[in-house]
């Protein structure tokens, strides 16, 4: 199966979406300054799609995304990264929290294992977990990303009323 890759200049650095024809596996943060993968012919249009969302997202006119993806892990990673979508945009939850949600309430540390090493950042919003007593911890793009990522959602949280 080839894989393709598509770079996406954010406000928060070079975002590196990497997927095949039909969905996307990973979504890191590149450390460098230019993009390097740029669209080419025969770019999938998951991976154009995949870009044209976290875009909307970096608007603020995009709180859920709808391009497919998989994951790549163990079945205990997994059952992590598929309960992180259910923390909504401009929330937040503990690993306390997702372990319960997975049923394995004293999993937290393993948890937050799994929560690292989650890689679609952003669409899998491993930054909306945070420590039990309320303060932020870890995140795989650096913390000053995980602040601005949350704050950007608080910014565009869309009211329920």
């Amino acid at each position: 199966m080839k894989r393709y890759k598509l770079d996406y200049s954010s406000p928060i650095g070079i975002i590196e979406v990497e997927g095949s024809d039909t969905a996307i596996d990973a979504i890191n943060f590149a450390e460098r300054e230019q993009v390097v993968n740029a669209p080419q012919q025969d770019t999938p249009e998951v991976l154009l799609e995949c870009v044209k969302q976290l875009h909307e997202y970096f608007l603020g006119d995009r709180q859920e995304f709808s391009f497919p993806y998989v994951f790549r892990g163990t079945d205990f990673q997994q059952a992590v990264w598929h309960v992180l979508p259910s923390v909504g945009f401009g929330e937040t939850a503990s690993y306390k929290d997702i372990a319960i949600a997975i049923n394995n309430e004293k999993a937290v540390r393993a948890v937050g294992s799994a929560n690292g090493k989650n890689n679609i950042s952003i669409v899998v919003p491993c930054h909306r977990i945070i420590g039990s007593n309320g303060t932020l911890t870890g995140y795989g793009g650096g913390m000053w990303r995980k602040e601005w990522l949350l704050q950007h959602e608080q910014t565009h949280k869309k009211s329920s009323k």
